[in-house]
């Protein structure tokens, strides 16, 4: 038997029987080595997608591992390959399907959220799904592939040019990607966080940081930018105030682009909208080229996905990895090990 971690009810999970099936035609079996814990998996813990999670739900969609088994018709896979997995399913019907955007699919099948994740010991997935892991990327990294891939997509969607002033308000996980990825880009970046455990992160990685509660983030804006104002800002905080100074920071026909999930509506200054011909844009999920683009950001280095792992925990402790990040602190990313990390996966 296999063993997953599955959500229940509002803040229980338990490690249970796994539900992988043998892959059918155009499908793979995979091994997962590791797997992240995002915020959506905690927003899943905390109950508050209870209407449209399946129960018992197997979480998890940020995650590295091994070809175990292929399926019928499935070919240029072969046990043992190393993959990350972009977990998204579209129908390919609907008006955003037939418009070339499947990410955002009006009948999106979130693999990890919308049907079973990647959190357990043997997982199935359509092959189309997989993305190739280079030899040179240790799992425990790649599984910080999808993330990277959500900020690449994220700084696409805004535009980001060599030069530009960006301001990114949140530095958890996505920020800090987001901030190392702008930079990529040839962007000069400030990250606006109050959290001091992760504005020394942000510096240790060489980006500069203020924090909110002692710093006047609009002044420090005017000095910077000779009150010229950012070209871009992200929202990432997904709180009021983030809102707020992200719309505050920018300069004429600045591009705010919201990353964060607001749970309830938020003010927003529209007068600043029209005054300065801002524009804001929303960025959800990513493609595929973003996801190869993020494969090689990991893999060369740019992202130093071991600086953002705070642990690793083995499966049958993921509940207690869950409690560890709601209440914060020092906690960056936590990966479940999935006791796969191998040389070659067997069935």
């Amino acid at each position: 038997m296999t063993l997953a971690v599955r959500y229940t009810s509002a803040r229980t999970l338990d490690t249970g029987p796994g539900v992988s099936a043998a892959p059918g035609p155009g499908e793979v079996e995979l091994a997962p080595a590791y797997v992240g814990i995002c915020g959506t998996d905690l927003h899943i813990f905390h109950g508050d997608m209870d209407a449209r999670v399946t129960t018992p739900a197997v979480l998890g969609h940020e995650m590295s591992g091994r070809v175990v088994r292929v399926g019928p018709d499935v070919e240029g896979w072969h046990p043992g390959d190393a993959v990350t997995v972009m977990p998204l399913r579209w129908d390919d019907t609907c008006p955003a399907c037939r418009s070339g955007h499947q990410h955002i699919c009006q009948h999106l099948d979130f693999i990890g959220i919308d049907s079973p994740g990647a959190m357990q010991q043997r997982w199935t997935v359509p092959a189309a799904t997989l993305v190739r892991l280079p030899d040179s990327v240790a799992l425990d990294r790649a599984a910080l592939v999808e993330p990277t891939a959500v900020a690449v997509h994220d700084v696409g969607r805004a535009g980001v040019r060599d030069g530009d002033r960006v301001v990114v308000v949140g530095g958890g996980p996505v920020g800090i990607l987001i901030a190392l990825v702008a930079r990529a880009a040839g962007a000069d970046v400030r990250v606006v966080e109050l959290s001091s455990h992760r504005r020394l992160l942000a510096e240790e990685l060489g980006l500069s940081t203020w924090d909110p509660a002692a710093d006047d983030v609009a002044e420090l804006v005017h000095q910077w930018t000779d009150d010229a104002g950012a070209e871009v800002s992200f929202e990432v905080s997904g709180a009021a105030a983030g809102v707020e100074t992200a719309v505050e920071v920018l300069g004429v026909r600045g591009r705010l682009c919201l990353v964060a999930i607001h749970p309830r509506l938020r003010e927003i200054n529209l007068h600043r909208f029209f005054w300065r011909e801002l524009t804001l844009v929303g960025a959800r999920l990513y493609d595929r080229t973003d996801f190869e683009k993020a494969v090689t950001l990991v893999a060369d280095g740019t992202i130093p996905a071991e600086r953002l792992i705070s642990k690793v925990v083995p499966l049958t402790d993921a509940p207690s990895a869950f409690e560890a990040l709601e209440a914060g602190g020092d906690v960056m990313k936590i990966l479940v090990d999935c006791g796969n990390d191998k040389a070659e996966a067997s069935a």
